[in-house]
């Protein structure tokens, strides 16, 4: 077929896909039903996701938590006339079934609903102190829904400094005096790029932590709180990530991104040791996408400080289009600390929304991987040896990467995703799939070849890009105030 009718179909592909309905449905704790004598179905709590209006029928994209703890996701259409809660509830219960006692929270930090047990309550260490740092540039609008959530965090020892990268006008200050005041610290970044803005938040951060997230997010309550809790139960931990799911899937684009795993990493805590590589990560660590998202992460100050930070070279607002929070991973790693996913830790994420922004994200996220990797070897040239040792797998693992995605095919192997590395799109339990929800069984749409020749392009312009963006970032960052120089790539 010649590439226009092929562009053709896609493109009537895409417009072809409809909004789907977010929302979460909390079951109560079988456990501690089972263990009061009771009805271990016991009350079921149904909620719109953050922005949504009230489930009715139709597709339904669905957060299964399990005493409040999120425990998987599933895609089902409520038939027109049911009850939304019955039925997705006992559609929840056929995937997630009853939890056993062995998978039962290790920790009460990890404890919404179900009371710790005495012992553990003693041995928990507090929560570490912790500086929330976003990064914003004329969004104003989506800015206050994630400072609104962010303060109505349970955590309790926290401050959250919002760095106003290059802006234009004075529309973050005025909303942060008018509508914040002290209660967030507002903080003016003159140099653009991500990365840098970063940079800065971690300069002006008192916390132990430092947590990042972005300005197109809400954060569920307990997210700081379950975010921080790693590094007080592990002192070798470097970096913690956490699980994101959409916060509306109203537009194809949103749709199409989130069938094909959006930026969610499953339902399983892991954590990655440099000293003990996975089995299973051939290609640990160079393949940093795997471990999380910058909307979601936090890092030991210490540590981050100690590795120069980020590549200021690398991030959205630079030509090097992203890249920078796995190169923050990737160095925390390589530094010997340990990372820790977790899917406590939970923000609803706003996808963006329309198909010319879907390319500039796969074009972008080629950059940025390519980008990432060759500020890696430039910042930390004794990673060249194990990255040639790994490049012939990693070739491969880009090509497969890269590659068209017809519907409804396993890919998780081929698009080098963890398992349950994804937010359940696909995952209908109308086609019976047979994992647990999020779990990375089919696919509810294609992805189209558009897509996938820009994300190669990226990945082909991505090192001339960090080179640029290298050379035009000497001359901002010695004029940026208050701020002691300090070349591109930081601590060697």
């Amino acid at each position: 077929m010649s590439r226009a009718p092929r562009v053709q179909r896609e493109i009537r592909r895409f417009l072809d896909i409809g909004p789907v309905q977010v929302a979460e449905l909390d079951l109560p704790d079988g456990d501690a039903c089972a263990a009061a004598g009771g009805d271990a179905r016991g009350e079921v709590t149904l909620r719109p996701g953050p922005g949504s209006p009230p489930v009715t029928h139709g597709e339904v994209f669905l957060l299964v938590r399990r005493g409040g703890r999120p425990v998987g996701t599933l895609l089902g259409r409520v038939p027109e006339g049911a009850d939304p809660r019955t039925f997705l509830a006992a559609r929840a219960r056929e995937r997630v079934g009853p939890r056993p006692a062995a998978t039962a929270p290790p920790a009460p930090s990890t404890t919404v609903s179900t009371p710790p047990a005495p012992s553990t309550t003693v041995s928990t260490p507090p929560a570490p102190s912790t500086t929330v740092v976003i990064a914003t540039r004329e969004h104003a609008d989506r800015l206050a829904h994630a400072l609104d959530s962010l303060l109505a965090q349970d955590h309790p020892d926290f401050e959250i400094v919002v760095v106003d990268n290059a802006p234009t006008t004075d529309t973050t200050r005025e909303l942060i005096e008018r509508k914040y005041g002290e209660r967030v610290r507002h903080i003016v970044e003159p140099v653009p790029g991500l990365a840098v803005a970063h940079n800065r938040g971690v300069r002006a951060a008192h916390g132990e932590v430092v947590a990042f997230t972005d300005d197109d997010v809400v954060a569920d309550p307990r997210w700081l709180t379950e975010l921080t809790a790693p590094f007080a139960a592990d002192p070798g931990l470097g970096c913690v990530t956490g699980l994101i799911l959409p916060a509306l899937l109203r537009t194809p684009a949103q749709v199409l991104l989130e069938s094909h795993g959006g930026f969610a990493k499953g339902f399983r805590a892991r954590t990655y040791d440099p000293y003990d590589p996975p089995a299973d990560e051939p290609l640990f660590p160079f393949t940093a996408g795997r471990f999380g998202s910058g909307a979601n992460m936090a890092f030991r100050a210490d540590v981050l400080r100690a590795v120069g930070g980020f590549d200021p070279a690398t991030g959205v607002g630079t030509p090097a289009r992203g890249g920078d929070d796995l190169y923050g991973f990737v160095r925390v790693l390589a530094q010997g600390h340990r990372l820790h996913y977790t899917p406590l830790a939970l923000v609803w994420h706003h996808h963006r929304q329309t198909w010319r922004d879907l390319e500039n994200q796969a074009y972008g996220y080629g950059a940025g991987l390519t980008a990432y990797l060759t500020a890696l070897l430039v910042n930390r040239p004794s990673l060249l040896p194990a990255f040639l040792a790994r490049l012939p797998r990693g070739l491969a693992h880009a090509r497969t990467l890269t590659a068209g995605r017809e519907a409804g095919a396993e890919t998780e192997a081929r698009a080098g995703v963890t398992d349950g590395a994804r937010a359940g799109a696909g995952a209908g339990v109308e086609a019976g799939a047979r994992s647990a929800p999020g779990g990375y069984d089919e696919r509810t749409h294609a992805w189209p070849r558009r897509l996938s020749r820009l994300q190669r392009r990226g990945m082909l312009y991505g090192p001339v890009g960090y080179l640029r963006a290298r050379r035009a970032l000497v001359g901002p960052l010695r004029r940026s105030p208050d701020v002691p120089f300090t070349p591109p790539g930081g601590a060697r």
